[in-house]
């Protein structure tokens, strides 16, 4: 396994959060080696870590004044073993090929747990949309999907939205994709409802994150009701996180942007929240505001945030990341667990670092990594696939409990593989254990392709 990673390094220098992403997934996925020697004479390991194909492009685009930019665009397929390529489209000024292909190799295996038939794809661009007009943003879209047409399509990939591309860009991106193909499929999901997206879309990834969280509790006979939560974001992804809390008795105190956070002593409640909805869909505004409105509560600036962030030092039973990739450093995850944090449920993509995940598994604490805490998000995507492909729009209610059942059956199927491998009790070991087997028995089933 050393020479393997070795080998990864020495192939994609640089791409840090990739070596990361493919080291946490050898580490679990050692004892599955050594079980089926097979798998070495098939040299799955070194064929899942490459891309099936990788898509670079040029994104020209004129802002409002007439001045030409240009960005970068990416989409990344990384594996279509088990479905068409599925994943989300970022747009933000961190992208790079290294992003994208951490991103695209997680996707992956959490694509894998949801019992849905999915490959793994993610995509973006460095654009960042702060600070653009509709037509800016319009403007960058279209370019963008002038060129990823010839790539997606509702039988081949299927993008979705992701950090900096809600309904907005979906809408503009599928208008573009639409008037290219002369065709009205279902190749985007995110869409608005009133044009083939789905119920609960939405709010997926942050319910399915509470449920998981939940059920994680639950093997403790414990629940959310009463618990202090901690949660960093205020997208889309932290809002329904918190939503969802504060639905199962739960106290929600924090939230952030890229600008800093805010400490809220009294709880966010409902009606807290509603102003922070409008604040960041509708106004987009940054989270200072917040005391503006609610004088009691506390807001830190970013630029005071150094070598550990005081978000994740509140005292608070429940710990839900739902920013960014490695925001909980090793500092924040000694904070976290000395102020009595019982359980971190991650909303966001791989947003604690290996040194923070062996704090946790260390101290005992309930750590539902994001492949398998997040997959709420992609789940109900595929649902939306599939009300396209029959003309359908089921009910919330239904779209609803098919999110729970799929969170449900998520996290029996990582206890149930980590117990297999020796590994009891261990979410890490066990989402990477099911994800990687289902995946690579589908890739030695269609031979060497």
């Amino acid at each position: 396994m050393d020479d393997f990673m070795t080998m990864v390094r020495e192939k994609d220098p640089g791409e840090e959060e990739f070596h990361q992403a493919v080291e946490e997934v050898l580490e679990s996925v050692k004892p599955v080696i050594e079980r089926n020697p097979e798998y070495r004479r098939a040299a799955v390991l070194e064929r899942i870590v490459e891309p099936e194909r990788v898509i670079q492009f040029r994104v020209p685009w004129m802002d409002d004044e007439g001045q030409v930019h240009v960005n970068r665009g990416f989409r990344v397929e990384m594996n279509s073993a088990i479905g068409p390529y599925k994943g989300g489209l970022r747009f933000h000024p961190s992208v790079n090929l290294g992003i994208m292909k951490f991103l695209a190799f997680e996707q992956v295996f959490k694509n894998s747990l949801t019992t849905l038939g999915m490959g793994g794809a993610k995509g973006g661009s460095d654009f960042n949309p702060k600070g653009k007009s509709d037509n800016e943003i319009m403007r960058f879209c279209q370019g963008y999907m002038t060129e990823l047409f010839r790539h997606i399509g509702p039988n081949t990939d299927i993008p979705a939205g992701d950090i900096g591309v809600g309904t907005r860009e979906i809408g503009y991106l599928f208008g573009m994709y639409k008037k290219l193909k002369n065709e009205f499929s279902g190749v985007l999901t995110g869409k608005s409802l009133n044009w083939g997206g789905s119920l609960i879309r939405p709010e997926a990834t942050g319910y399915g994150c509470v449920y998981f969280a939940a059920e994680m509790l639950a093997t403790r006979n414990d629940k959310l009701e009463g618990k202090t939560c901690l949660i960093s974001g205020s997208g889309n992804v932290a809002q329904y996180t918190a939503e969802k809390i504060l639905h199962l008795g739960g106290r929600v105190v924090t939230l952030s942007d890229s600008y800093g956070y805010i400490y809220d002593e009294q709880g966010i409640d409902s009606e807290k929240l509603e102003f922070v909805k409008e604040l960041k869909n509708i106004k987009r505004g940054r989270i200072d505001r917040y005391t503006e409105k609610y004088t009691s509560a506390v807001y830190t600036p970013a630029d005071q945030i150094l070598d550990h962030n005081p978000l994740w030092g509140h005292g608070a039973d429940c710990c839900f990341p739902c920013a960014t990739e490695n925001e909980i450093q090793r500092q924040d995850a000694e904070n976290l667990t000395n102020n009595g944090v019982q359980l971190i449920c991650e909303g966001a993509n791989m947003p604690s670092t290996p040194e923070a995940v062996d704090i946790f598994s260390d101290r005992g604490i309930l750590y539902g990594p994001s492949k398998a805490a997040n997959a709420g998000g992609v789940a109900v995507s595929g649902l939306e696939m599939a009300q396209n492909s029959m003309r359908l729009n089921w009910p919330a209610e239904e779209v609803n409990s098919r999110l729970k059942i799929i969170m449900k059956s998520i996290h029996q199927t990582c206890l149930d593989a980590a117990e297999e491998y020796g590994e009891a009790g261990s979410y890490v070991a066990g989402a990477n254990i099911a994800g990687f087997v289902k995946v690579v028995s589908a890739m030695l089933d269609q031979g060497l392709v």
